[in-house]
């Protein structure tokens, strides 16, 4: 070192011995028996930035008498006692490091009037004397894991010595002669990097040294931050109100992780941004605020742990997509809005504005809209979405838009809602509104006097949760209520066929009372037909006879039966007066009880029963 350019200080009030070693000492340490050469360490290291201090630390045996510390090339030696309390090191500082500081030491020991051997070079760099070179990662900093990365420092000095250093690492730095490429006279040199693991990943930075004077480097280059993903399981993301907004809508976008997981990066077009450290939140969001032009993009999401250089694989892209930027297209249906099922219907999106991509949405649905790129831009464009196969699933509300390929994040204003009413029911006349297992209206509207009601705030993962209006149209089929196609043609068939047989049992119940009752009345009036033909005299003495033969001689244990018959209105009919028919109303019943003995002698001919009869003659 040059006298007095720099302060020497040692450590436990070492004594500077002022002497510089002659240059024949070295010679005469070789010819004595040599000890074991010491230990030498820089602190805070080997690269210390001009200006900034630095201790040289020497480490020899337990009765060391004297240290001494030597840099290469004889610019300089020193020698200082060792500390009474500590003689097994001493230490060398340097309080203020210039660019002549730059270089390499070695230390050495005397014990007992004996030298050790030189201990092993240090070197001493000296960062900070020339412009700072830049650093970059090909393709980009972001790299998964088992992948592979190029890392290049270019320099505005040409014939010199890029280093490539990791901070924090074990591994020495990397050092590369620069070579020329391109005609600006920038020096370059490409530092390969994989298969990359979680190893790899850190902070790095490069410095630039002139082939003249390796010690002296420059300022280091900006930090770059390499990256590695796929250590873990990819996180989700989604939009809050949903990936197609308007200009104004306020904008947030969740990124959903595993439980311990602290940290979360957002990324647009694959860059990757600075992660956001929200400890103990497993879901964080990132509002993004009111929504302009900007915001169009596509995006992911990583998680990490504390470490910010781990990261997990990232999650699906998610495009946001910004409406009303330009004039709304319509839309219409081939053959038409109501289509019945298993047939194929085609959408159509017309612009009339110089449009090559068209998207397609259907309202309360969360998966992204269709896209549509056509080669022919001039207007009017036109571009058809055709389902086929239609189900009760693809009914609902939809609308499209148009954007160009140069922004294609900015879309132009929803075109008119379009009802798609899948059919294959027999229609009602009057449809109520009913609930469907597809997704909300966004927007609350009115159609032929019936209000819609608006969306909910929420966009539900589970899109049977929410409501889609009834599309009322010209006998429209009734809703599905169980929704199962065809269900209500089924139940309307077993409707009928329950109605059938229940008219047919009816009939049959009136068909079988009305042969009971023939039969009771030709069982009853069969022995009145001739006497109902005389005249009401003759009629009358009948019956009395036969009354009169009943009560005389009952049977015994015989049930007794009465029939009473009495005429109604009008007097006796004469031999002259027309046949009348006589119609007769029966009270008939059956009395069962005991008997007295009968006082009929033997011989004698039993009573018959007597049968009264009350005649209404009309």
């Amino acid at each position: 070192m040059r006298g007095g350019a720099t302060t020497l200080t040692f450590t436990a009030l070492l004594c500077l011995e002022g002497n510089v070693l002659s240059p024949d000492l070295t010679p005469a340490l070789r010819a004595q028996k040599v000890l074991p050469k010491p230990s030498i360490r820089a602190d805070p290291g080997t690269m210390v930035a001009q200006g900034s201090p630095v201790t040289i630390w020497c480490q020899g045996s337990l009765l060391v008498d004297v240290y001494r510390l030597h840099k290469e090339s004889g610019s300089g030696s020193w020698q200082a006692q060792a500390p009474q309390g500590s003689r097994n090191k001493a230490g060398f500082h340097f309080g203020s490091l210039s660019s002549s500081d730059a270089g390499q030491y070695q230390c050495a020991y005397r014990s007992r009037n004996r030298w050790s051997g030189w201990s092993d070079p240090l070197p001493l760099v000296v960062t900070g004397v020339y412009r700072a070179p830049s650093l970059s990662a090909q393709p980009r900093p972001v790299v998964a894991a088992g992948g592979s990365v190029s890392l290049t420092c270019s320099s505005q000095y040409a014939a010199g010595t890029l280093h490539l250093l990791k901070e924090g690492g074990a591994d020495p730095p990397r050092h590369q002669t620069s070579r020329n490429y391109g005609s600006q006279g920038r020096e370059e040199a490409v530092f390969p990097v994989g298969p990359v693991t979680s190893s790899h990943g850190g902070t790095y930075r490069c410095y630039d040294a002139p082939s003249d004077v390796p010690y002296l480097w420059s300022r280091p280059s900006g930090p770059l931050h390499l990256q590695v993903t796929g250590l873990s399981r990819a996180p989700s993301l989604s939009a809050q109100p949903g990936s197609l907004v308007l200009p104004g809508d306020n904008l947030t976008l969740r990124c959903g992780s595993e439980a311990g997981f602290g940290s979360f990066a957002l990324t647009k077009d694959e860059r990757l941004s600075p992660p956001r450290r929200l400890e103990g939140q497993q879901s964080p969001d990132f509002p993004l605020g009111r929504v302009s032009r900007a915001h169009g993009g596509r995006y992911r999401c990583y998680s990490g742990h504390n470490v910010s250089h781990a990261w997990s694989a990232p999650s699906a892209p998610l495009d946001i997509l910004i409406a009303g930027m330009h004039r709304k297209p319509s839309l219409s249906a081939r053959p038409g809005a109501s289509v019945p099922q298993g047939e194929n219907v085609t959408l159509q999106c017309r612009s009339e504005v110089r449009s090559d991509t068209f998207h397609l949405s259907k309202e309360g649905s969360l998966a992204p809209p269709q896209h549509l790129r056509l080669q022919d831009t001039a207007p009017p464009v036109r571009a058809n979405f055709t389902l086929r196969a239609v189900t009760s699933a693809h009914g609902g509300t939809y609308r499209c838009y148009s954007s160009q390929s140069a922004t294609p994040h900015l879309l132009s204003l929803p075109s008119d809602p379009l009802e798609l009413l899948v059919s294959g029911q027999r229609p009602w006349a009057h449809p109520p509104l009913v609930s469907s297992p597809r997704g909300p209206s966004p927007r609350g509207s009115t159609r032929e006097g019936l209000a819609e009601p608006a969306a909910p705030k929420e966009r539900a993962d589970r899109p049977w949760l929410s409501w889609e209006p009834w599309v009322p149209v010209p006998a429209p089929p009734p809703p599905d209520v169980s929704g199962a196609p065809g269900l209500a043609w089924y139940l309307s068939v077993l409707i009928g066929v329950s109605v059938t047989f229940v008219l047919l049992l009816l009939v049959l119940l009136f068909l079988r009372h009305r042969g009971q009752d023939r039969h009771r009345k030709s069982g009853l009036w069969g022995g009145l037909e001739a006497d109902s033909r005389l005249p009401a005299a003759a009629a009358a003495s009948v019956l009395e006879d036969r009354g009169r033969q009943k009560s005389s001689s009952p049977a015994a244990d015989a049930p007794e039966e009465s029939l009473y018959c009495k005429r109604k209105g009008g007097a006796a009919a004469t031999p002259e007066a027309p046949q009348d028919v006589t119609y007769a109303q029966l009270d008939h019943s059956i009395k069962q009880g005991a008997t007295a003995p009968s006082n009929q002698q033997p011989g004698e001919r039993p009573a018959e029963p007597s049968v009264y009869a009350t005649l209404a003659l009309y």
